[in-house]
């Protein structure tokens, strides 16, 4: 197989891909906390041997993950946050503690607050938040302290990574952090607010219909090459 070919085929590979990632944007673009994903493509190349020239392919791997703040939407939940800043809320999931940027909390029966998913939300020394049931109204302030008829009863957790670039997308709202995670310093928690995904569906469009034709060119490129291929045969074989 020509260099060529190979190059073009490793191209649509990577162009797959990216299309299956900006999918998954798409369907998560009313998502809260969600953040957008991207591909970055690089270049191979392989020398196959002293006289022969080098095999170059493009390779799409490393999936980038966008960390900009979403648009902030008002819910008035007591318990809906949301961070203004960098920071993450911790949770425990079954896998371990994980962070997130999905503000949608209630508490369960044993008064635990919880994500959607039933995950216990985590305090600053990594217990679950209890939230006292028949207290009145709940205050949550600017740092996370949580607040019951004017008393402290717990602060929630906001962390930042020690490397951001080594967090690792669990799903559509986690990330695990492989390098550790610190308190966050700049971090606001508003109350009765949730992050939306910072998601620009028509953005998102617009490229899909760029891949796609970019993909389309290829397999144009592989049939035509197949036909040139299979001339070369023909003529030879008479």
């Amino acid at each position: 197989m020509e260099n060529a070919t190979y190059a073009t085929l490793t191209r649509q590979t990577g162009l797959m891909r990216e299309l299956q990632v900006i999918a998954n944007n798409i369907a998560n673009a009313s998502t809260t906390g969600f953040k957008a994903e991207g591909v970055s493509f690089s270049e191979h190349i392989s020398r196959l041997g002293p006289n022969d020239p080098s095999l170059s392919m493009a390779l799409a791997r490393v999936r980038n993950t966008d960390f900009a703040q979403g648009s902030l939407a008002k819910t008035g939940g007591s318990f809906d946050l949301a961070i203004e800043g960098d920071g993450f809320f911790l949770v425990q999931s079954p896998d371990g503690e994980r962070l997130t940027r999905a503000g949608s909390f209630t508490p369960n029966a044993n008064g635990d607050l919880v994500t959607m998913d039933g995950y216990p939300v985590l305090d600053t020394g990594g217990a679950p938040v209890f939230v006292p049931q028949g207290l009145g109204p709940i205050g949550i302030a600017a740092d996370g302290t949580i607040s019951a008829q004017g008393r402290p009863i717990g602060q929630i957790g906001i962390v930042v990574p020690a490397d951001p670039n080594s967090l690792t997308r669990e799903g559509s709202q986690l990330f695990a952090a492989s390098d550790g995670f610190e308190p966050a310093q700049d971090a606001k928690v508003l109350q009765g607010f949730i992050e939306n995904a910072n998601v620009n569906p028509i953005e998102q469009i617009s490229r899909m219909i760029q891949v796609q034709r970019a993909y389309e060119m290829g397999q144009s490129f592989l049939e035509k090459e197949d036909e040139r291929i299979r001339g070369m045969i023909r003529a030879m074989s008479k």
